[in-house]
């Protein structure tokens, strides 16, 4: 059974950097996609950034670009979002998800998810 836990959450000023991690466990995730989504209060779900297990591709949406970094370590079956100069707008529920494939940036297409990490960014 795959499980994804996501960790590292929290309240940050503008301006400040989190790491989120996303363990992965249940199945061997070779040929696989890791990716971040968000949801806002009142908001659609939205992608963040993704990368494929081997770490051949990445994608990011445009509003974060230059700021997130996402990246992952085999050895430990972890996908880590590290996000850097964070604003009010980046506050939501951030959660991982898996599908097996390419980096995809729509929620439909991934198959696991996790049960979330509440960022706060405070202005």
């Amino acid at each position: 059974q795959v499980q994804l836990v996501e960790s590292g959450g929290g309240l940050v000023q503008a301006g400040g950097s989190l790491r989120l991690s996303c363990a992965a466990s249940g199945r061997t995730f070779a040929h696989f996609a890791i990716a971040w989504f968000r949801q806002a209060p009142g908001k659609e779900r939205e992608f963040v950034a993704a990368i494929t297990w081997s770490g051949a591709a990445i994608r990011y949406t445009d509003s974060v670009k230059g700021r997130f970094t996402i990246s992952g370590d085999n050895a430990k079956n972890t996908v880590y979002l590290q996000m850097n100069s964070l604003k009010p707008e980046d506050t939501a529920v951030y959660y991982c998800a898996a599908r097996p494939g390419g980096p995809l940036p729509h929620v439909g297409r991934y198959d696991y998810w996790g049960q979330g990490t509440q960022v706060t960014v405070s202005s």
